[in-house]
């Protein structure tokens, strides 16, 4: 039987590893939303998701009054009926993020009972296009490092093979931005790609000034440039700047990336599988981009999404900002560049359920 017995959910705060920092904000911590989900077979699944700072208790909260009750007596191998109706359940709190942070909770434990019960790996379960994606670097790109330290990171990062570097930008003036990408493509020459990221800190009139300048250095992206909701905004820019325009790690909902792709607005989508509501909605995301002829490189959560961009066709890269470590037996593998997805049944993360509790808060 695969009935649901039991779903439960707790809080826990992890640290960052690193300071981070971009034009906008700090991430100071991770507040870690976990669901485990238990069936009358026997087998567990465990989901997460995340914010980086404020509303964790709220998804608590919305799990505990509202969604886990649902679950119970339901059959766990229902993915899609079950995702169904924990959104019809939350109509007047969609499309949001609190609602989507806690689906994709729900949604990834069941996929890993998913994995589980059959056995296999998620980047296989979930489309099984190849195990290795490419690697890029944010953790050394942050906006508070100076032009030396980006420049010594990117450095290592080349000489290990990886694809590229991220560096963040957003300086009050627009050419201090270009010279600090100006060092580190000097530093690395023509072959490693440098994503730059704005974390929509510019209007359209700063937004523009800001891609001019940094043309010249032939960034591989310019990463939400202006505020997530200004879909015509960043349209205007997609046609006015030669960089391509990556979005995505704000919208929650498949129908926001729909309304990107076709407007011309996103060149690169970064769907995030915590914030579109799950793995299941992230799949969607993910196929719809692949009509678009559009990559998918997913932002964060690089244990979850390794196996995610390794499923699909268009999954490009995988983004490295180590987080999960404290909280896990294993971490993620890279060998040459490649980031390579776990090959054990379920999503892929061997937590550290001890840890967990050492953190948890709720």
């Amino acid at each position: 039987m695969t009935t649901i017995t039991t779903a439960a959910a707790l809080l826990a705060d992890i640290a960052v590893e690193a300071d981070r920092t971009d034009a906008v904000q700090a991430f100071v911590k991770q507040e870690t939303i976990l669901v485990e989900i238990v069936t009358t077979d026997g087998l567990r699944g465990t989901g997460y998701s995340y914010t980086i700072g404020t509303g964790g208790s709220s998804v608590l909260a919305l799990l505990n009054d509202h969604l886990l009750p649902l679950l119970v007596g339901e059959d766990a191998r229902n993915v899609e009926a079950l995702w169904q109706r924990l959104f019809s359940a939350t109509r007047a709190t969609t499309t949001g993020a609190i609602t989507s942070l806690a689906l994709a909770a729900v949604d990834t434990a069941l996929w890993d009972l998913r994995c589980r019960r059959a056995g296999e790996p998620l980047w296989r379960l979930a489309g099984g296009y190849r195990r290795q994606v490419p690697v890029y670097d944010t953790e050394g790109g942050w906006l508070h490092l100076t032009t030396d330290d980006l420049v010594k990171s990117a450095l290592a990062a080349q000489k290990a093979g990886w694809a590229g570097v991220k560096i963040k930008v957003g300086k009050p003036n627009p050419a201090e931005d270009a010279e600090r990408l100006r060092a580190v493509r000097e530093a690395v020459g023509a072959s490693l790609h440098i994503m730059t990221d704005a974390n929509q800190s510019q209007s359209a009139s700063s937004a523009l000034r800001l891609a001019r300048a940094l043309e010249p250095y032939d960034p591989y992206w310019l990463e939400e440039p202006l505020p997530a909701d200004d879909l015509s905004g960043h349209a205007r820019l997609a046609t006015a700047t030669c960089i391509p325009i990556a979005v995505g790690e704000s919208m929650y909902s498949l129908t926001q990336f729909r309304t990107y792709l076709e407007s011309g607005a996103a060149s690169v989508v970064q769907v995030d599988a915590a914030r579109v509501g799950g793995i299941t909605p992230w799949l969607k995301v993910a196929h719809l981009a692949e009509s678009h002829n559009v990559q998918v490189c997913p932002h964060f959560l690089m244990e979850l999404h390794v196996s995610l961009a390794a499923a699909v066709p268009n999954g490009a890269f995988v983004e490295y900002i180590p987080q999960l470590r404290a909280v896990t037996r294993t971490e993620l593998a890279v060998h040459h560049g490649m980031a390579v997805a776990p090959d054990t049944p379920g999503i892929g993360i061997d937590w550290d359920m001890d840890a967990i509790d050492n953190r948890r808060v709720a």
